[in-house]
């Protein structure tokens, strides 16, 4: 319940139900994109990797950022240090999306440049050593607010005051909201113009590369086999330069509402818009497997056996003639989409 005790509106309600079916779509769809990576050998490359740690990124925002978000939405009585650490778990989620998103638009640059040096260089050990990169420094910068880059001066200063007295526990628990806690400074300046639009406009750099590097090398490819290796990997550039796109139009209007009301003081973001702004970005979460099934034919093709085999008791064998069985698909070439 809120922490003025009153009943849970109907806008509160609808942003609640909303967020329950994101959470829901969102947890399925990515545990479905790691299972097809476990099942199909095929998808087992540095690239699939790295497409994992954002589908288990995109888990955590179901399973944890989105309870979270509903929790802090309602102002629900907090300890102020709760309050915070439920805050930095959700600066360190979209952190982590964007690291895995930087990460793979890299691993494509240096794949379409250096493509012999790439595979010497790309071990499967280097990758999973790049997953961990990913998730290290975002739980690190995630973090800062926890060792004293908040808004402890009101809220937090007063929390510790009143603990240290036996007959004023009360005030250390205030309605928990996200400004509440959390400095703007941190969350302006840091989050969003270093680790989010700095990322971004890195990533759209090197996908301009990739497509322009892709084009030459058609241009003057002769060899039949190199032509389509190029055509293979212009796909697969195109299914994630759309990833990157949506995550940018998901993720860009909330903190750019935090922008408005860190530089303006008095305008005011209202409550449905704000709840807008939440839900979209928890929804890239839920649109990345989407994207995966329409635009990667080896997610489609694995997803679709995935169903056959284990919710309909039949086997899928469309595709190659000894593709009937999900181990088969290991035959695969690596480099098809």
């Amino acid at each position: 319940m809120p922490a003025n005790g009153n009943a849970i509106s109907s806008l509160d309600m609808a942003y609640i139900v909303f967020e329950a079916v994101i959470a829901l779509a969102s947890l399925s769809g990515n545990v479905l994109v790691v299972w097809a990576v476990k099942l199909n050998k095929a998808l087992r490359d540095t690239t699939f990797y790295l497409i994992v740690s954002l589908a288990v990124a995109d888990i955590a925002v179901g399973a944890v950022a989105i309870p979270i978000a509903i929790l802090i939405s309602l102002e629900v009585n907090m300890h102020f240090y709760c309050c915070l650490f439920a805050s930095c778990l959700l600066c360190i989620l979209t952190q982590n999306s964007i690291l895995s998103l930087l990460a793979i638009a890299i691993d494509r640059y240096l794949r379409v440049k250096q493509p012999v040096k790439y595979r010497a260089v790309m071990t499967h050990r280097r990758a999973w050593m790049a997953v961990g990169v990913c998730w290290l420094v975002p739980t690190i910068l995630g973090l800062l607010p926890m060792l004293g880059w908040h808004r402890g001066g009101s809220l937090g200063a007063t929390a510790e005051r009143n603990s240290s007295s036996s007959s004023s526990t009360e005030g250390r628990y205030k309605a928990c909201s996200f400004s509440a806690v959390t400095s703007m400074d941190y969350v302006v300046y840091f989050n969003f113009f270093g680790l989010i639009l700095t990322p971004l406009l890195l990533m759209l750099g090197l996908y301009v590369l990739v497509f322009t590097t892709i084009k030459k090398q058609l241009q003057h490819s002769q060899a039949a086999c190199k032509a389509s290796r190029l055509q293979k990997e212009l796909k697969l550039a195109n299914a994630l330069a759309l990833v990157l796109a949506l995550f940018a139009m998901c993720w860009l209007p909330l903190p750019i509402m935090n922008s408005v009301g860190f530089f303006c003081p008095t305008c005011h973001v209202s409550k449905p818009i704000l709840y807008c702004g939440i839900l979209l970005s928890h929804a890239n979460s839920a649109i990345n497997p989407v994207v995966y099934a329409f635009k990667i034919k080896k997610f489609r093709v694995t997803f679709l056996k995935i169903w056959h085999h284990y919710y309909t008791g039949s086997e899928w064998s469309k595709s190659a003639p000894h593709s009937n069985t999900l181990q088969s698909q290991g035959a695969e070439k690596s480099d098809s989409v």
